[in-house]
This record gives C-alpha cells, sequence and structure tokens, in this order.
C-alpha cells in the first residue's frame, strides 16, 4: 500500500524534483504547450506574483505542484471582460497544476486543486484559471468539479493551429 499523499508549502528545495517532474509529464499532457520552454522551467514553474503554491508528496518524493496568485497580463484584462467586475481584487488563479505520470489518476492532482481553492475562498476570492481547450480531460475534470466557463482568450504566445484558451470560475458553493 502506498503512502498517501502530503500538502505541503512550496520550498525552494524542491525546484530540481518539480523541474523533472514537469519535464517527465510533459510528453503526454503538452503541458505546458511550449516545449522545451524559451526560458528557464523554473521561472514557468516559480512566477511573479504567486502568493502561495503547495506540493504533494508521497513518501518524502515530491509528485505534483499548485499554485495561486491575482490573474495578470493578457489574462487579467479577459477575466474582467468575462466577468464585468471592476478589478481582479476579489479573484485569485490557479496556475501551474501539475503531476508527475506516476501520480495520475491517484487523486494527487485533486487534492492540490482543493488545497489551492481552500485557500483562495478564505481568503474571500473567487477561485479562476485558464486552460488550453486541446487539454481535454483537463476541461472535463474542471467541469466535473463544478468549474464553469466564462469566456476565451488568445494569447500572443499560443500557436495558430491551437485552439483558444479557455477562462474559468468556480462559483460560490463549489
Amino acid at each position: 500500500m502506498l503512502p498517501s499523499p502530503v500538502v505541503r508549502l512550496r520550498e525552494p528545495r524542491d525546484l530540481p524534483a518539480l523541474v523533472s517532474s514537469l519535464a517527465g509529464q510533459q510528453p503526454t499532457s503538452s503541458y505546458p504547450m511550449r516545449w522545451p520552454l524559451p526560458f528557464p522551467v523554473e521561472q514557468f514553474v516559480v512566477r511573479e506574483g504567486q502568493e502561495r503554491a503547495w506540493v504533494a508528496e508521497v513518501g518524502g518524493r515530491v509528485v505534483g505542484h499548485v499554485a495561486v496568485g491575482r490573474p495578470r497580463g493578457d489574462v487579467e484584462q479577459a477575466f474582467l471582460d468575462a466577468l464585468a467586475v471592476p478589478d481582479t481584487s476579489g479573484l485569485g488563479i490557479v496556475e501551474v497544476l501539475f503531476t508527475e505520470l506516476a501520480a495520475r489518476g491517484t487523486g494527487v492532482g485533486g487534492l492540490l486543486l482543493d488545497t489551492a481553492v481552500a485557500w483562495l475562498r478564505a481568503q474571500g476570492r473567487t477561485p479562476v484559471l485558464d486552460v488550453v481547450t486541446d487539454h481535454g480531460t483537463a476541461v472535463e475534470v474542471y467541469a466535473h468539479r463544478g468549474w464553469q466557463q466564462v469566456g476565451r482568450i488568445r494569447p500572443p504566445w499560443l500557436p495558430g493551429s491551437r485552439a483558444d484558451l479557455l477562462l474559468m470560475v468556480l462559483p460560490p458553493g463549489r
């Protein structure tokens, strides 16, 4: 029997394992879509503006990650437009959610997502996220968990051959 996953705050010492996990899962998930990245992978995981980030461990080994912050850049404006709110102070974006291949289907991703949502709700904020529509499984998981599509965005980095990003929100009580 495998040990239960433990979620804790991300620490700098977790980065090598997270970079390795992200690279290992990318060929099957296409997340991140651009690979190799045009900048260090560490900058994809640890982004400016992140307020909290967590990792999941199983048996002391890091197997997943999620972070939260305020929407920023093109996504910020897209959420402002989609939700018709004056600013994003009441929103919190869930980002950089991934698990290593071996952790898929074990509930680790859901545990990380629940952790991020609970923290945002405790701050009085509405959880939002963006997801590539080509990532059908991710879109299905979010929809099954009550997330609702509120818009679309086509950021400049998205290749022309790819569908728009979906903007999703988790309504209160979900």
